[in-house]
């Protein structure tokens, strides 16, 4: 079974991307210094928008995540997994982990990669307030 969620969000002059462990797009509409794992803003949906069938999905160790950014005519994507814990229930944030910690904001857990690992090509394009991020999670087991 495979699902997918399509979500859109947007640049910011603060994106930074520094993390080195997590990755993450929010609905809010302002970012601080402070969010160096922020690389969108604005989104479309939080974690407590995604569908509950997509929930269940998500809620199994053996489910491969994907998650693509597209802005401009780059694309760079996160590979993950599900987990048994997931509950999926914040409003704004969407958090992608490379460890296995889980909260409200967890989207995926075991990834292979965080903000800090994407190249500086894509985030130069991310801190352009106007550059519209298409994002896609994809689920599968």
């Amino acid at each position: 079974m495979r699902l997918v969620e399509v979500l859109e969000a947007y640049g910011h002059p603060k994106i930074r991307a520094r993390h080195k462990t997590t990755l993450e797009v929010t609905r809010e509409k302002q970012l601080t210094k402070r969010g160096d794992c922020i690389v969108a803003i604005s989104a479309s949906k939080g974690a407590a928008d995604l569908s509950r069938k997509f929930l269940e999905l998500m809620r199994n160790d053996n489910t491969l995540v994907t998650l693509t950014l597209k802005v401009a005519n780059k694309t760079q994507t996160i590979t993950g997994r599900g987990d048994s814990r997931l509950v999926l229930t914040h409003p704004t944030d969407l958090v992608v982990r490379k460890s296995s910690y889980v909260c409200t904001r967890t989207l995926m857990v075991q990834a292979d990669r965080a903000a800090s690992d994407l190249s500086a090509d894509f985030v130069e394009v991310l801190r352009d307030p106007s550059a519209k991020v298409m994002i896609e999670i994809a689920a599968e087991l």
